[in-house]
């Protein structure tokens, strides 16, 4: 500990110079900066590991004022580069050969430098007298950068907790479950198999797709310090005046962007979940129908089928103004505590959306919608979901660009047919059947054993009703059973519905305009069923 005083001298001097003692009860200083800006200008000043953290809470705006999220999120990586010449010899030690033995050409002088690692061009030997040689990008982590980020993590925690017994509001701010997420952030990225992995994902998933492309990694000379991969040549997104010059369509750019994003989500469940302008670049070879080319995977995102189905919902039910279903999917999901009555919630919901839908759909902002949604929320003690954390944040920054790559964008005409062909996709009949055959033998041999226990708890429980049976494991141990027989019982009628809708268009030769009509009505029944009965 007493080795880390020096830095925490310094960090104090830092927060005391721009007036920070406000974040916690302070009085605020009179003529000061904002105190969004004061806050980003100091993470900024402490360095690379501060200005991660900062970037992190950025997209906490459910527990930070929006003022200063919102100055947060203009923080960006201000680091010098290091010596071309240590970054040559990092590559040297990990793949344990010369660098004229790997590359033809390898640049000391970086293309790009940010808070963990730094970027060099480069092109590899080539293969035949005909091969020019591959051009590609080595990634390198800084010298010492894992240390040194496991000492300010350190400190983070230790001010986390500070912050959660003195701050007023410190329970509800939950700091330490901040740094907890922004840690496992952090680490991960410092770990260049783990992005080199990523991104031979995320090429796997769109590879042949004229919407996006991916580079190649190449394995061989990849390690947990150094990533080598395909060099991608386009426009930045961060150039827009060069973009216009070339009069790219931005209108088809800014649908792709949303197309893509909710692909990934609700059709990968595997998003790039760091899409800002730095990291994405645009093939201009056709300006009519530009495409996207993604670079620095070290940020992506995953979501339970469970969440991503409440998700869909919230979403659809959002958009047709079913506030009712949005308050029950956040009971039933336990996003708001067990016992809120949903008809409070839908109440308060409908005070966040009916002043948005007095707008055109295209001017509806999820941004705006997600605050406000954040601000109600934390009357019901709405429960943070960290796995939706970056999804959150992702969805914001997708938004943010394609508004201001096309200010007209309707965000909703391209994200619904994508929702509710992936709703489709797990009520339609060849889906249902293929649960039912993946899951229908643990289903029959798990059925004996949980007949078997449930038989065994109800006789307890009515053997000896003092002597503290859970009573609420019991409710629940019916419901599930009820659940079960309502399921089977939809199940076995969706199937007799559709075998006679078969059977009359079979007997009749599709020749009778009156069977037809009765076989179609027999397919909807069946549909209906079978969404029922496998909603999960």
């Amino acid at each position: 500990m007493i080795g880390r005083i020096p830095r925490l001298w310094q960090i104090f001097r830092v927060f005391h110079r721009y007036g920070l003692r406000e974040f916690f009860g302070g009085t605020p200083r009179p003529n000061a900066l904002p105190r969004g800006v004061r806050l980003r200008l100091a993470l900024q000043e402490l360095g690379p590991v501060f200005i991660k953290f900062g970037q992190a809470l950025s997209t906490r705006p459910d527990i930070l004022p929006p003022d200063v999220a919102t100055e947060l999120a203009q923080l960006q990586d201000r680091v010098a580069p290091f010596e071309g010449a240590e970054a040559r010899g990092i590559v040297e030690r990990a793949l344990g050969k010369p660098i004229g033995e790997i590359f033809a050409e390898f640049d000391e002088t970086p293309l790009a430098a940010a808070s963990v690692a730094q970027v060099h061009t480069a092109r590899l030997k080539p293969t035949s007298s005909d091969d020019p040689g591959f051009e590609v990008v080595v990634k390198v982590l800084r010298p010492d950068v894992k240390q040194r980020v496991q000492k300010d993590v350190m400190l983070l925690r230790a001010l986390a907790e500070f912050a959660e017994r003195w701050h007023p509001q410190g329970k509800r701010l939950q700091p330490r479950a901040v740094v907890a997420e922004y840690e496992k952030v952090i680490f991960d990225e410092l770990d260049l198999m783990r992005e080199g992995a990523n991104c031979s994902q995320l090429r796997r998933n769109w590879l042949g797709s004229e919407l996006i492309y991916h580079p190649i990694v190449f394995w061989d000379y990849t390690r947990s310090d150094v990533l080598v991969m395909e060099r991608i040549h386009g426009v930045s997104l961060r150039e827009l005046d060069t973009l216009r010059a070339m009069n790219v369509n931005f209108q088809v750019l800014a649908e792709r962007g949303v197309e893509i994003f909710f692909k990934q989500v609700f059709r990968d469940n595997f998003f790039h979940a760091d899409m800002h302008p730095g990291n994405i670049f645009v093939d201009v070879s056709d300006v009519k129908r530009p495409s996207y080319l993604a670079v620095d995977f070290g940020i992506v995102g995953a979501l339970t089928p469970t969440d991503l189905r409440y998700l869909a919902e919230n979403f659809l039910a959002f958009f047709n103004r079913d506030y009712r279903r949005v308050a029950e999917l956040h009971v039933e999901s336990g996003w708001i505590p067990k016992g809120t009555r949903a008809e409070d919630f839908e109440s308060a919901i409908r005070t966040v959306c009916e002043p948005i839908f007095g707008k055109p759909i295209k001017d509806i902002s999820f941004g705006f919608f997600l605050l406000r949604l954040f601000e109600i929320a934390r009357r019901f003690n709405y429960q943070v979901q960290p796995q939706l954390v970056l999804l959150q944040k992702t969805l914001l920054t997708v938004e943010g660009l394609g508004r201001q790559l096309y200010p007209d964008l309707d965000l909703w005409k391209t994200a619904k047919p994508i929702m509710e062909q992936w709703m489709w996709n797990r009520i339609n009949p060849a889906a249902t059947f293929a649960r039912l055959r993946s899951h229908g033998p643990q289903i029959a041999e798990a059925l004996p054993e949980l007949a078997q226990n449930a038989l065994a708890l109800l006789s307890r429980a009515g053997s000896a009703p003092n002597q503290g049976v859970d009573a609420a494991a019991i409710d629940a141990l019916r419901s599930e059973l009820r659940a079960s027989n309502r399921h089977t019982l939809l199940g076995i009628a969706g199937a007799s519905a559709i075998v006679s809708a078969v059977l009359l268009l079979a007997l009749t030769g599709g020749a009778s305009v009156r069977f037809n009509i009765l076989s179609g009505g027999l397919a909807v029944v069946a549909l209906w069923c079978w969404r029922k009965a496998f909603r999960q």
